[in-house]
């Protein structure tokens, strides 16, 4: 759940040019033209109230870790919401969400978590 530590709701996935953790697909130089590497989707409202912009590096901060990535600014996603995809071992997404699983399917709950977003440091941090 969201709180005034972690008032933003990020959300993980898939992209339809790379495959599970990219092991094949991120050999693609085509599908690498399309898609060259790891960012953050974040809706233009947030960004502005952020004064973060398109490309800026920032952190992404849940109660299990934090990862450093680009900020790909736009309104694919809703204010409060950020969507990371998950092929990326550079930013591995799933180190801020929850590996506890379902009791009955055993799924893990990979795909939802609250966050914080601000400005990277300058430092070549990629992850904690």
């Amino acid at each position: 759940m969201t709180d005034a530590s972690f008032p933003i709701v990020l959300t993980t996935g898939r992209m339809l040019e790379h495959y599970h953790t990219g092991t094949m697909t991120r050999r693609s130089n085509g599908l690498n033209g399309l898609v060259p590497g790891r960012f953050v989707e974040v809706n233009g409202a947030d960004a502005k109230q952020l004064r973060v912009k398109d490309g800026d590096r920032v952190k992404v901060t849940s109660r299990r870790g934090s990862i450093v990535l680009p900020a790909k600014v736009g309104s694919r996603v809703d204010t409060g919401v950020l969507f990371i995809p998950f092929h990326f071992w550079e930013a591995a997404a799933n180190v801020l969400t929850n590996p506890a699983s379902d009791p009955t399917a055993g799924i893990p709950e990979f795909k939802v978590c609250a966050v914080r977003l601000e400005r990277a440091p300058e430092s070549g941090l990629t992850a904690d």
